[in-house]
């Protein structure tokens, strides 16, 4: 790094934040931790416009830069005028969360005194500082995100003590979520579980539509929780094909639907989380829901947080974890993983809950510190370390 960079603490900080939302999420410690050590700091996140209402409402950061929107050589440009426009005054340090060529060119371009990120992706030479993920046979080895990100802040200094999920809320995706559970006649107290079929990666990662509906159905009659279908609006019509399939009353949330925002309320209050490997899983950590993960195609070791109250299934197969968003066979992984199979885990989650009810403390607080309302039976929430930061424009 330049001599003298590493001497004084930087009163400019740029965060380029992951693509993914469950990355995101799983980066929400680190993004608490450098908030309480660059107290004095201005940070900036550099991020994808839908991932901004994941990190609104966790103080930890006092602007965010949106990429640019569209694709292909415009979008480029656009981009690069961008890094130049934020020359000055310069950042002091950004940290890369991401590992792509295009977000160490333009910290590169913009000129941060510091900038440090994963040499891959052949980017290397455009970092101040260096590290190198674990690779074995010319192979990267799947390692947890969380520690990943870990190494990072601790490059610049900056201890991540406390690696628990959490995730903010604003007083107005509050509101937006507090108005869906009215829409859905979930405001009165009533238990329901929350069921998240879906998967941005593809459809490999999806297990099967019948098999969810059947858990709707099992929950109603095994625990009283009503099952509420939720998801991306591109996956409506599978939401609504498991509602349809189910003969118990589930609830399919497209009109309205949930944003990531206000989601954040309805997992607060669910009771149960059960889901697919998708980003909203790990809402159910953030908010200490009891959670049941399907795997099919992906390797538990990328998004493991340790979190205590999930169940992780996965059916070994010789064909996987084989990492492609699209099935070349029979999609045996999740073929293979019964209905039985995820009911168990429930049941062994919600015996736990019965008998250890303090555990369910709600860790959510509003951007200004203060707690939400009460809409149904909660120990008192426990405090975090949120800030009273401004929000992002």
């Amino acid at each position: 790094m330049p001599r003298g960079v590493a001497d004084k603490p930087p009163r400019r900080v740029l965060v380029v934040l992951p693509n993914w939302v469950g990355d995101v999420v799983l980066a929400t410690p680190v993004l608490a931790a450098l908030r309480q050590n660059f107290d004095a700091a201005h940070i900036t996140y550099l991020l994808r416009p839908y991932v901004q209402e994941i990190v609104d409402g966790g103080g930890w950061h006092d602007a965010a830069i949106q990429w640019p929107r569209g694709g292909g050589l415009g979008r480029e440009l656009r981009t690069l005028r961008l890094a130049r426009r934020l020359r000055d005054p310069r950042f002091d340090l950004a940290l890369l969360l991401t590992n792509s060529f295009r977000s160490a060119l333009f910290t590169w371009r913009a000129a941060a005194r510091r900038r440090v990120g994963y040499a891959r992706d052949a980017r290397g030479w455009m970092l101040t500082d260096r590290l190198h993920p674990l690779k074995k046979d010319g192979e990267f080895v799947p390692t947890p995100v969380l520690p990943y990100y870990c190494q990072i802040a601790a490059r610049v200094g900056c201890s991540v003590d406390d690696q628990r999920l959490r995730l903010g809320i604003t007083q107005q995706q509050e509101r937006a979520g507090q108005d869906l559970l009215r829409h859905y006649g979930l405001h009165d107290g009533g238990r329901y579980a929350l069921i998240n079929p879906g998967a941005a990666f593809g459809a490999a990662k999806c297990w099967l539509p019948e098999r969810f509906a059947e858990v709707c159905d099992r929950l109603q009659a095994d625990f009283g929780l009503r099952a509420v279908i939720v998801g991306a609006p591109k996956e409506a019509s599978l939401m609504r094909v498991i509602a349809d399939r189910a003969a118990s009353d589930a609830l399919c949330c497209t009109q309205p639907g949930t944003t990531l925002g206000s989601l954040k309320v309805l997992a607060r209050e669910a009771a149960l989380l059960v889901c697919n490997d998708t980003g909203p899983r790990h809402y159910g950590s953030a908010f200490n829901v009891p959670t049941v993960t399907i795997f099919g195609p992906t390797h538990q070791e990328w998004t493991d947080t340790d979190y205590p109250r999930e169940i992780k299934l996965q059916v070994p197969v010789d064909c996987g974890p084989c990492q492609l968003p699209a099935c070349p066979i029979d999609l045996r992984c999740m073929r293979l993983l019964t209905t039985d199979l995820v009911m168990e885990a429930v049941h062994t989650l919600l015996a736990g809950d019965a008998l250890n009810p303090s555990d369910r403390t709600d860790r959510s607080r509003y951007d200004d510190g203060s707690a939400p309302p009460e809409t149904s039976a909660r120990t008192e929430p426990s405090a975090l370390d949120q800030r009273d930061r401004s929000q992002p424009q």
